[in-house]
């Protein structure tokens, strides 16, 4: 707890230096009420809007609920909101009560859930609530606007808000996109696909229609898996990532990927001469936040460099998938990266700067930053560069005395003839 009091407090200085931001775009489902299926709750935000740092809140896995943020009210209310629903959460009280905090902040939405809590909306908000019926599989989809709507504990189902920011060029799309995403929705929970997966494809789905379309991200609320700063933008006051764009490119046959836009210069593997399938967003957020018997989540730190986190986290997972989790073998795999140019700007790591936890699937990379900007560190060479620097200073010196024999040739070799 205290972490998230020391989270709660940075975010709240961030925001005094940015502009407003507020998730338009909200979704939470519930395929698995039970809490038994690693994948069976999931949540996201996205939005048209800028600075989409953190819209999605998850305290921890132990606790398995999230809080969704958006509305038109001050960035300082959608925190108070946040803050005052959490701290009830911890007292255990039901994701209605929860959410209805935001009744209180004009302006202010909430949208708060768990998989033995089920979820609610309340405040500022138009949103479809689908209940897709244990028995028979039966789907009811039911419009809401504003106040409170609850999706009860222990059903299966789902809540989906949707509206479209100012500026939107396809404004106007928010009533008819939410409508067929919540009636999808209902199909796939019905069909058996993970709420993880479900809540990828809605995004991406959303994001077409609608064109609220910047991460954002998600998290498994089940697994504690959340996709981390894969799509929130890089810097203040800019959109995030577009979830219906190419995001990264993958060989099918080998494992080796590479994300955008350094993937834009890539046709056939350079491993394996393998096709390379476009991974589109949406699609990358599905594998970030699903668990499977091969997933691996990968975080980098030392460096900012633009493309170093997506292109390590296709050369971690294609390690993993061929090697297992070795600390050598990823490693090598960073190193040769590293050699070829897909990773630049960084040093060679070693084993001890891979930080392997299988338990969990999940890999920490530490990188050194090259000083003076360079790309690529230094060459390995078996001998001292001193020794270089002294060969170098011979060759320069043989080299000035060639020139003084060509531009003297001549008379040098008249005066020989004399002699």
């Amino acid at each position: 707890m205290n972490k998230f009091k020391a989270f709660i407090a940075f975010f709240f200085i961030l925001l005094l230096f940015m502009n407003s931001v507020a998730a338009t775009c909200n979704v939470i489902v519930i395929t698995d009420p039970s809490g038994n299926d690693p994948n069976g709750a999931a949540a996201g935000s996205m939005s048209f809007e800028k600075n989409m740092f953190q819209s999605t809140f998850l305290l921890s896995s132990e606790h398995k609920f999230v809080v969704l943020s958006g509305g038109t009210g001050t960035s300082e209310q959608r925190l108070e909101s946040i803050v005052v629903a959490v701290s009830n959460l911890q007292d255990n009280v039901s994701a209605a009560s929860a959410a209805s905090v935001a009744s209180g902040y004009e302006g202010a939405r909430l949208i708060v859930g768990g998989p033995e809590i089920g979820a609610a909306v309340a405040g500022s908000f138009r949103a479809y609530v689908v209940v897709v019926d244990d028995t028979d599989n039966s789907i009811s989809v039911t419009p809401y606007s504003s106040g409170l709507a609850v999706l009860e504990p222990g059903q299966k189902g789902a809540i989906i808000h949707l509206r479209n920011s100012a500026g939107n060029p396809l404004s106007g799309t928010a009533d008819s996109v939410r409508r067929e995403a919540a009636i999808n929705i209902g199909k796939m929970i019905r069909d058996g696909y993970p709420a993880t997966t479900i809540v990828a494809q809605t995004m991406g789905d959303v994001a077409k229609g609608s064109g609220e379309k910047y991460g954002g991200g998600a998290v498994n609320l089940v697994s504690g898996i959340s996709s981390g700063d894969m799509f929130t933008p890089t810097e203040m006051n800019e959109t995030g990532y577009p979830m219906d764009e190419p995001y990264s490119k993958k060989c099918d046959e080998c494992g080796w990927g590479i994300g955008y836009p350094s993937a834009d210069n890539y046709n056939i593997c350079p491993v394996c001469s393998g096709e390379l399938k476009i991974i589109y967003a949406y699609e990358a957020l599905d594998n970030a936040i699903t668990v499977s018997s091969n997933s691996v989540s990968v975080s980098t730190y030392g460096s900012e460099k633009p493309g170093l986190a997506s292109t390590t986290t296709e050369i971690v997972k294609a390690s993993v998938e061929n090697n297992g989790y070795d600390s050598t073998a990823i490693s090598n795999s960073i190193n040769k990266a590293i050699n070829s140019g897909l990773l630049v700007g960084v040093n060679y790591v070693e084993p001890k700067d891979i930080n392997v936890k299988e338990g969990s699937k999940s890999v920490g990379v530490y990188f050194t930053s090259l000083p003076e900007d360079r790309s690529s560190p230094s060459w390995n060479l078996p001998m001292d560069s001193n020794i270089l620097n002294i060969l170098g200073s011979i060759q320069t010196v043989i080299g000035i005395i060639l020139i003084l024999l060509v531009l003297f040739r001549g008379r040098l070799l008249k005066s020989f003839q004399n002699r």
